[in-house]
């Protein structure tokens, strides 16, 4: 069944909904990977949403879900994926950012009470099960699917993930700020010569130095890391929502210039790996 990405929220912090910002999208962060029988999603954000429609028409039946920590744009789409209330759906939620108290399930909970949410997790028809992977761990799916992981730069805590089936591979690696002329370990063993890497790009190198301790990273921090760690493609994520439409084309158009194979995320669109 082969090896592809779609994008289904490409925005960090907040989404936005304006017509300036609709070339690329609105929706926050939410990946779908398709690894041979697997589906896979990369972060709960409001591309959840749409994402469930289309696997319950599908008639997909199971999924996991690996989230790269619980701040609320990461999230926020949980309580509203369709298939979580479907009775029989198979759903493994899967963290490596808490680890012990409170835990992944008592996050998730959390943002569904009262007086946040109308409709407690606990009525969700979906067999769903929380798992904690501390950072660092590797694991596998069914199907040959192999999953590394790393922990990342965040407050709070957050973890990358790389996803390897058949020779194909996609690092996701969102909410991490870097260090001033000196690249993650971390992050470069996790993404060496993967053949696509999804990289935080929230702020240009000169929006960041305004915001260090923020918790995020730069489109020049990617190019760097593609060069060094030998990505075959850069995709650029996690756009500010002070960056609209055109102020993404000149980033993705500058990108481009240090690292040709780049191109900033788009909402809804589709990339064939394998």
């Amino acid at each position: 069944m082969g090896f592809s990405v779609t994008f289904w929220g490409v925005r960090g912090t907040i989404p936005c909904p304006m017509a300036s910002h609709l070339g690329f999208g609105g929706n926050t962060s939410c990946v779908e990977v398709i690894a041979g029988d697997q589906r896979i999603i990369l972060d709960a954000g409001t591309g959840l949403r749409p994402l469930g429609r289309k696997l319950l028409a599908e008639g997909v039946t199971s999924a996991t879900l690996l989230l790269s920590h619980t701040h609320l744009d990461h999230i926020s789409g949980f309580p509203f994926f369709a298939p979580a209330y479907t009775k029989g759906f198979g759903l493994r939620v899967m963290s490596g950012h808490l680890m012990g108290s409170p835990n992944i399930e008592a996050v998730m909970s959390r943002q569904m009470e009262r007086p946040l949410f109308p409709v407690p997790l606990r009525t969700m028809g979906g067999d769903i099960s929380f798992i904690e992977i501390p950072a660092g761990h590797s694991f596998k799916l069914a199907g040959g699917v192999r999953i590394h992981t790393a922990a990342l730069n965040h407050p709070d805590g957050a973890t990358g993930y790389r996803i390897e089936h058949q020779g194909h591979s996609v690092a996701y690696v969102t909410d991490t700020e870097h260090v001033t002329d000196h690249l993650d370990r971390n992050i470069l063993n996790l993404v060496d010569g993967v053949d696509l890497l999804l990289y935080d790009s929230t702020y240009t190198d000169e929006e960041w130095t305004q915001r260090i301790g923020w918790g995020h990273s730069t489109w020049m921090e990617a190019v760097r890391i593609a060069r060094t760690a030998h990505v075959k493609q850069l995709g650029l994520f996690h756009h500010d929502p002070d960056h609209d439409d055109a102020a993404m084309t000149a980033i993705e158009t500058a990108a481009r210039a240090e690292f040709p194979n780049c191109f900033a995320a788009r909402e809804g669109t589709t990339l064939v790996l394998g």
